[in-house]
């Protein structure tokens, strides 16, 4: 019989606690020498790229209004803009996961990952960087120069993010900062400047990722203490409700302050917004930190707060009309 801590049990304590479910579409449909790059890129899991697609479409909407773009071009940005929220959120979980190799191998969660389980090399994972940033690349190219200098001046924040929990209990502002950025780029983009709303937007954005990446964090607080990593689940503990709570308030605040500024906000928009904010109420009456599987719940639910924001925006009054 094996022991308490022989291979063949952590082995299985790894499977068991992995974040990588198996047996999903990349398993049963991609080719066998691609599935390692679609996992690191983490395709199985598109909840990434939606958080980061979002608030791209939030800019887009409220920058549409009052510009000489129609909506169909309006559309068509939208769907580059989910092309390379894919691509570089790829790009982005491949850069981490190099950085972060040492840590996921001592992480049951993380630790099946394709790089610390030695299915993808460091210089491999550099390879496929490059080729997600060449499609990112692609899009921009389709984007008036200032937009795409705007995205490119992202990039330094995303080479730095995933060095910031090793120093700081607030990584996740440093991820608001990454994963918002698309609002700067659809100002720049439809409004040839980054205007006083879309900056409030922007950090309503930063506000709102505060949020749902501390209820994630919350899922690897008792790793992360015995590892020495730094986040807001273990900053805040047991004032995380209530900070989250102000973190969500500021969030709708601003989105309403931002739609006010650009002069359209109409009762779809507020109806809309309301929504939104029914459904954060909802997060903060059912959270439990302490349950990982009401947590992921909670964290995957943000599309749908995201995707009704999108909805206020682009038919309430500050969208296409």
């Amino acid at each position: 019989m094996a022991g308490k801590h022989s291979p063949d049990r952590m082995a299985g304590t790894r499977a068991e606690r992995s974040d990588i479910v198996r047996d999903n579409w990349v398993d049963r449909w991609l080719p066998r020498g691609i599935r390692p790059y679609a996992l690191l890129a983490r395709w199985d899991r598109p909840i990434g790229t939606w958080l980061l697609l979002l608030p791209c479409w939030w800019g887009l909407a409220l920058a549409v209004h009052g510009s000489q773009t129609s909506p169909l071009q309006a559309v068509w940005y939208g769907a580059l803009m989910g092309i390379g929220a894919l691509a570089m959120r790829g790009a982005g979980c491949t850069w981490n996961d190099i950085t972060d190799r040492d840590f996921d191998g001592k992480v049951a969660r993380t630790a099946t990952r394709p790089i610390p389980a030695g299915d993808v090399s460091v210089k491999q994972a550099l390879a496929f960087i490059v080729l997600q940033a060449l499609v990112g690349l692609a899009v921009l190219s389709q984007f008036t120069l200032y937009a795409g200098l705007v995205a490119v001046a992202s990039l330094g924040v995303v080479a730095i993010y995933p060095f910031m929990k090793r120093f700081t209990y607030f990584p996740q502002a440093f991820l608001g900062l990454a994963f918002n950025w698309g609002v700067l780029v659809s100002g720049a983009l439809l409004m040839d400047r980054i205007a006083p709303e879309i900056i409030l937007l922007y950090i309503a954005g930063i506000s709102w990722t505060m949020s749902y990446d501390t209820i994630y964090a919350h899922m690897d607080k008792d790793d992360d203490i015995l590892i020495g990593i730094k986040s807001t689940a273990l900053k805040f503990g047991e004032r995380t409700r209530p900070i989250i709570g102000g973190f969500l308030l500021l969030t709708v605040s601003l989105i309403a302050v931002a739609a006010w500024m650009h002069g359209s906000a109409g009762p779809l928009f507020w109806i809309g917004l309301a929504a939104a904010g029914a459904h954060f109420i909802w997060q903060l009456k059912t959270l439990d930190l302490n349950d990982p599987k009401k947590l992921i719940k909670h964290f995957k639910s943000n599309r749908d707060a995201g995707l009704l924001i999108t909805l206020a925006f682009a038919f309430g009054g500050v969208g296409f009309q």
